[in-house]
């Protein structure tokens, strides 16, 4: 697993019981995810297929780092395949873990793009 994000946790990002609000950290993960795939697939044209479960296991407080990794499960003909686990620098818990978070490469009008990447296990 590559941890390549870090985001500092601002009281911007806080949700009522003065922790981080999950639709941030669903954004950054969401974000992140489409940057590595991008990568991955050498394009910056993807979109965000799907997302699975999403296990929050631990709360983040504010002036925590969580950092975002992510390992590539599967490459299809247009897609790539994640798996994503966020832990907090600060105290080394894993905040929360998707099993699967799948982008497709598209063509400029949104339409599916074979990539003609072969994969092979990282």
């Amino acid at each position: 697993m590559k941890f390549l994000t870090r985001k500092l946790v601002t009281p911007a990002d806080l949700n009522p019981r003065g922790t981080l609000h999950g639709g941030i950290l669903l954004k950054w993960i969401d974000e992140e995810g489409g940057i590595y795939s991008a990568c991955k697939l050498n394009t910056s044209l993807v979109v965000t297929k799907y997302i699975s479960n999403i296990d929050f296991v631990s709360a983040v407080l504010p002036g925590d780092v969580v950092e975002i990794g992510m390992e590539t499960v599967a490459i299809g003909k247009t897609s790539i395949t994640l798996h994503c686990e966020v832990r907090n620098k600060n105290n080394n818990r894993v905040v929360c873990e998707i099993d699967k978070l799948t982008y497709v490469r598209v063509d400029k009008y949104g339409h599916p793009k074979e990539h003609g990447i072969v994969w092979r296990e990282e």
